[in-house]
């Protein structure tokens, strides 16, 4: 079997991790769920299952065009939850300032992902 590129194994990787979080301690998605949107924690477990599914699909070939099709459209659909996030903890009194930085500081950090995402339906080893 052919293995994907290094940047495609470790957004596969990112997407299992933050699958299985989804799941593990919901909670702090349902927080940057946009407030527009309702039945957030069926959102949180929906979104964890299509990180979930985008990971494992990534790292076979005979999948890794379709899950880099779908890795991109789910990165570019969970956006304003960060953006959410962001707003949020910018505001927030008990936030500390290194934590503000870094929820403001990762929005431009999802273009490489979104990048990588869209390469991997290129990448069939």
């Amino acid at each position: 079997m052919a293995r994907p590129a290094r940047d495609v194994t470790a957004l596969a990787a990112l997407l299992g991790v933050a699958g299985v979080a989804h799941f593990v301690r919901p909670r702090p998605f349902e927080r940057i769920v946009p407030k527009a949107l309702p039945a957030k924690r069926e959102l949180v477990y929906a979104s964890g299952v299509a990180e979930l599914v985008c990971a494992a699909g990534l790292v076979h070939p005979k999948t890794r065009k379709a899950a880099g099709y779908l890795s991109t459209a789910l990165l570019v659909a969970v956006f304003p939850a960060n953006v959410q996030m962001a707003a949020d903890v910018s505001r927030s009194r008990r936030a500390s300032t290194a934590y503000k930085v870094g929820t403001i500081a990762r929005l431009p950090l999802q273009l490489p992902l979104i990048r990588i995402s869209w390469r991997a339906t290129r990448d069939l080893g």
